[in-house]
C-alpha cells in the first residue's frame, strides 16, 4: 500500500483526512506536526489525535529556532507587514511545507496532503512549496470532496473519529503571531468580545504607567532587549510579553484573500509590532532617502509575495541578498515607549548614523546660510516655467 504524508493539526479538517484518505484513496497515512511555537497543548493534541486514529507513524518536529532564525529575521529585516498587519501564519507555512516534504522524502511516500479547503491561502502556501521544492503528488480531501464543515462533523460521527470540542473561532497561532477568525467575527459589524484576546490587554486594562524598552539591533536582526542579550526565539517571547501587558499588539482588519475574497481577521502580534517598529526607527537613522523609499518599496513587495504564497519565486530570494547588504548599516540601539495600545520611538542611537548635530543645528555658522540661494533659485525650475507661461 502506497503512504501518502499529511500536513497534522488535530483539528477538525485534518483528523477527518486521516480516515479519507485511507478509505477514499487506499492510502497508509503518515501524520507530521511541525511545532512553529503553538501552544504545547495543541503540539500534544495532535500527537494524541494520531494516536488514537492509529496512524502508521506520527512525526512531532521542533521547528520554533529555525522559524525564528531564518523566516521572522528575512520579516523583520524586510518590514514584513501586509496590508496593515506583520505576517506570522504566511510566513510560517513554508517551513511547515518544506519538513512536510523531508518526512515524506523519509518515508519513501507516494504523495503529500493537507486538509485545507477550496476557500483559504493555505491551500496555495502548501502546495506552491510541494511543487516547487518535490516531485510529490497532492491530494487535498477537503477540497476535492467538497465538505462542508457540517459533513466533516457527520462523517466523523459517522465513523467514529474522536473530536476535540468544537471550538467557536478558528485559531492559528505561532511564535510570530495570533489569527482569529469565524463565528461572530465573521461579520464585519460586530465587535470583537475581549474573550478571543490572549496576548495582549485591552488598552483600558493596561499599565498604567508608560514602560521604555530598549531593542538593540546588528545589521537588522534584534539581538538584545533591556539591556540582555539572547536568541532570537527568546528575544521574540520577551517581546511578546512586553508589548502585549501594554496593549500593543491588536488588528482587526477586512483582508483580501488570494481568491479574490474579503475576510475580517483578528491578529494579535504585540512582539512583532515591538520589534518591526523599532526597526523602522533605526532604519530612519541610518538609510538614506532613496534607500528608506526603496526599503519602503521592497516591504510592500515582499510581505505581498509571501502573503500571495510565493516564498520560493526568485524575487524574494533577490530581495532578500539587497535587503542583507542595505541591513550591515542598521545596528544600534532604539528606545520605545509603550502606553496602553500606543507605541512611539523615544530615542535611537547608532555609529552609522547619517544624522549630522553640527550641520542641523541652529547655531552652525560654519556653512554659510546664503550660500543654499543659488539651489533654491533653480529648484523647480520647469514648474516656476510652466506656470509664468499660464499666466
Amino acid at each position: 500500500m502506497d503512504k501518502v504524508v499529511l500536513a497534522f493539526s488535530g483539528g477538525l479538517d485534518t483528523t477527518v483526512c486521516v480516515r479519507l484518505l485511507e478509505e477514499n484513496y487506499n492510502l497508509e497515512v503518515v501524520t507530521v506536526c511541525v511545532d512553529v511555537g503553538q501552544p504545547k497543548e495543541e503540539v500534544k493534541k495532535a500527537e494524541e489525535a494520531a494516536k488514537q486514529l492509529n496512524v502508521k507513524k506520527h512525526y512531532t518536529i521542533d521547528g520554533k529556532d529555525e522559524f525564528a532564525n531564518d523566516y521572522i529575521s528575512k520579516g523583520i529585516k524586510a518590514n514584513a507587514v501586509y496590508e496593515g498587519y506583520p505576517l506570522s501564519t504566511a510566513i510560517a507555512r513554508p517551513l511547515i511545507a518544506m519538513k512536510t516534504i523531508e518526512i515524506a522524502e523519509k518515508e519513501e511516500a507516494s504523495a503529500i496532503a493537507h486538509g485545507c479547503t477550496g476557500k483559504g491561502n493555505d491551500q496555495f502556501r502548501f502546495e506552491a512549496v510541494i511543487r516547487s521544492m518535490s516531485d510529490f503528488d497532492i491530494i487535498a480531501p477537503i477540497r476535492e470532496l467538497n465538505l462542508t464543515r457540517t459533513e466533516e462533523i457527520d462523517y466523523a460521527k459517522k465513523h467514529k473519529i474522536p473530536l476535540s470540542p468544537d471550538k467557536m473561532y478558528s485559531i492559528d497561532e505561532n511564535i510570530w503571531g495570533r489569527s482569529i477568525e469565524g463565528s461572530i467575527l465573521e461579520d464585519p459589524a460586530n465587535e470583537p468580545p475581549e474573550e478571543i484576546y490572549q496576548w495582549t490587554a485591552s488598552p483600558r486594562n493596561a499599565n498604567e504607567n508608560p514602560e521604555k524598552v530598549v531593542v538593540e539591533f546588528e545589521e537588522g536582526i534584534p539581538v538584545a532587549i533591556n539591556g540582555k542579550l539572547m536568541p532570537l526565539l527568546d528575544l521574540i517571547t520577551v517581546a511578546n510579553e512586553i508589548a502585549g501587558k501594554n496593549g500593543v499588539g491588536r488588528i482587526d482588519t477586512i483582508e483580501n484573500r488570494m481568491i479574490g475574497l474579503k475576510s475580517r481577521e483578528i491578529y494579535e502580534v504585540p512582539g512583532a509590532i515591538l520589534l518591526i517598529k523599532a526597526h523602522q526607527a533605526l532604519e530612519e537613522l541610518v538609510l538614506t532617502k532613496d534607500e528608506l523609499l526603496f526599503a519602503e518599496f521592497m516591504s510592500t513587495k515582499y510581505a505581498d509575495l509571501v502573503y500571495s504564497a510565493l516564498w520560493h519565486e526568485p524575487l524574494r530570494e533577490d530581495m532578500d541578498q539587497a535587503i542583507d547588504y542595505m541591513q550591515r548599516r542598521v545596528c544600534g540601539k532604539v528606545v520605545m515607549k509603550l502606553f496602553k495600545g500606543s507605541i512611539i520611538p523615544l530615542s535611537r542611537k547608532s555609529n552609522y548614523s547619517l544624522h549630522d548635530i553640527e550641520q542641523i543645528s541652529f547655531e552652525d555658522k560654519e556653512n554659510d546660510q546664503k550660500e543654499v540661494e543659488g539651489m533654491i533659485k533653480y529648484h523647480g525650475l520647469q514648474a516656476n516655467i510652466y506656470q509664468k507661461l499660464n499666466r
